[in-house]
C-alpha cells in the first residue's frame, strides 16, 4: 500500500489514492431557527453522543424556553466550536430529528462525503483536542470560517462508507463491552456500600438485637450502645509543628500528604490557622460530610482550618471503625440532615451539629473485628473494581487508536 504525506499535522501519511481538500468542500453550516417550540425533542451534545434530553427529570442548565433553538435532522453533524478546552465532547452525529441550542454549529455533509466517516475523523481530532492550539481567543472558540479552511483527508466516497461501516460495527462492539464493564463497576460499588452498611450497623455475627429510640435505625446488636458523638470525640486545636507536612483530604484517596501548592486556595498566607493532625485522628471535610469524606489519619501533619480534626476522648474507640461507620449510607444521610445550609453548593457540618449525632458504639473488640473484616472485604471488591476500570481504560485507548488508524488509512479495511 503506497502512502504519501497528507500535510496535516495530526494525520501524517495517508494512502496515495486519497486527496486532501479544505473542509468547506465536504460540509456546510446550516442554522434553521425554531421561532416557536412546539414540543419537538430537545437534543444535547454529550460524551454519549447527541441525545434527547429528559425534560421531565432535567439535569444541567435548563432555559426558560426553547423558542429560538435550531432544528437539526438525522444525518447532520453537530459541533461545539467554543470552550474547546473544557468541553468534554465537541462532535456528535445526529440520528434523531429535533431542536438544539443555537450555540452549537450544525453541519450537513455534501454528496461527496460520508457523514459517518467525517464524524469519526473529527472524533479522532477531538480525542486529542487538536484544534485547541488553533483557537486563539479567550473562549478557545473556533469559527466556521476557520473550520472551513482546515485541510481534511478525502478518500473515495465508497471507501469512506466502508470505513464508516467498519468503525460503526467495531466501535459499537467496544462500546457494548465498556458499558457492561461500567455496569459491573457500579454493581461492585453498590456491593461495597452494602458490605460497609451491614457490618457497621449490625456487626458481622448473628447477634441478638435490641430496639433503639433512634429514628435512623430501629434496632442494633444487644451488646452495642448509642452514644452522643460529643462523648466520644473532641476537636482540640493543637499548635502545628514546624516539621508538619501538609495533608489533603479527598473522597477517593482519603487523607494523604500533598504539595503545599495544591492547598493554596484553601489557606491564608501563613499556616497560623492550620490544625495539627496525628495518627488516628478523624479528619472531616465539613462541606462533604454527607459524602463520607471523613477519614482516620495515618499521618502526622497539618490540614487547612476548613477541616474538622477530632480525636477520641475514650480508650474504647477504634478510629478506623468510625471511618467506616461514617461512610455508611445511614450516617451520610444523618450528616446531610445535620449540615447547615448551602455554601457554594456544599453543605457545612459544624462541630455543634456533629457532636449532637448519636453514634453506634460496639465494644472495642467488636470494632477491631469489624475493621479487620471490612479491610479484607473492601480490598477484594476494590481489586475487582480496579480490574474493570483497567479494562475500560484499555478499551477506550484501543478504540481511539483504531479510529485514528482507520480514518487515516494506515489500517486498510477495504
Amino acid at each position: 500500500m503506497a502512502m504519501k504525506e497528507s500535510g496535516i499535522e495530526w494525520v501524517g501519511s495517508i494512502p496515495d489514492t486519497w486527496d486532501v481538500i479544505p473542509n468547506k468542500y465536504i460540509m456546510h453550516k446550516e442554522k434553521n431557527l425554531c421561532e416557536k417550540w412546539t414540543g419537538e425533542d430537545v437534543m444535547s451534545l454529550t460524551m454519549n453522543g447527541v441525545i434527547v434530553r429528559d425534560l421531565q427529570n432535567p439535569t444541567g442548565k435548563m432555559p426558560a424556553t426553547f423558542d429560538g433553538y435550531q432544528y437539526i435532522e438525522d444525518g447532520d453533524l453537530l459541533m461545539c466550536l467554543f470552550d474547546i478546552d473544557v468541553t468534554p465532547r465537541c462532535i456528535g452525529k445526529v440520528t434523531h430529528n429535533g431542536v438544539t441550542s443555537p450555540a452549537y454549529s450544525n453541519f450537513k455533509t455534501h454528496d461527496n462525503a460520508s457523514r459517518d466517516y467525517y464524524y469519526y475523523y473529527y472524533l479522532m481530532v477531538d480525542n486529542t483536542k487538536e484544534l485547541l492550539h488553533l483557537a486563539k481567543n479567550l473562549r478557545h472558540s473556533f469559527t466556521e470560517e476557520q473550520l472551513g479552511s482546515l485541510k481534511v483527508p478525502m478518500p473515495p466516497l465508497t471507501e469512506q462508507q466502508v470505513i464508516a461501516d467498519y468503525l460503526n460495527e467495531k466501535c459499537s462492539k467496544i462500546d457494548d463491552i465498556i458499558a457492561e464493564a461500567n455496569a459491573s463497576v457500579e454493581e461492585y460499588k453498590e456491593l461495597k456500600q452494602a458490605v460497609i452498611d451491614n457490618a457497621t450497623m449490625t456487626g458481622i455475627h448473628d447477634s441478638e438485637m435490641k430496639y433503639t429510640d433512634y429514628v435512623w435505625f430501629p434496632e442494633m446488636p444487644k451488646s452495642w450502645n448509642l452514644v452522643l458523638a460529643s462523648l466520644l470525640f473532641r476537636e482540640d486545636v493543637r499548635p502545628i509543628d514546624a516539621n508538619d507536612v501538609s495533608l489533603s483530604l479527598s473522597q477517593v484517596d482519603g487523607l494523604i500528604p500533598t504539595d503545599d501548592m495544591s492547598e493554596r486556595s484553601l489557606k491564608s498566607a501563613t499556616h497560623d490557622n492550620w490544625k495539627h493532625v496525628i495518627p488516628d485522628d478523624l479528619v472531616l471535610n465539613r462541606f462533604k460530610g454527607h459524602l463520607g469524606v471523613f477519614f482516620a489519619s495515618k499521618y502526622t501533619g497539618m490540614v487547612s482550618f476548613h477541616y474538622g480534626v477530632y480525636h477520641a476522648i475514650r480508650d474504647d474507640v477504634y478510629a478506623k471503625y468510625y471511618e467506616y461507620l461514617f461512610h455508611s449510607t445511614t450516617y451520610k444521610n444523618i450528616f446531610a440532615l445535620k449540615s447547615n445550609g448551602i455554601t457554594v453548593g456544599l453543605q457545612n457540618l459544624s462541630n455543634g451539629n456533629f457532636y449532637s449525632v448519636k453514634i453506634l458504639h460496639p465494644t472495642l473488640d467488636e470494632q477491631i473485628e469489624i475493621v479487620k473484616y471490612l479491610d479484607k472485604r473492601t480490598a477484594e471488591i476494590d481489586s475487582l473494581i480496579a480490574e474493570k476500570e483497567s479494562l475500560i481504560k484499555d478499551l477506550e485507548s484501543y478504540k481511539k487508536s483504531l479510529i485514528y488508524e482507520v480514518v487515516t488509512g494506515k489500517r486498510r479495511v477495504v
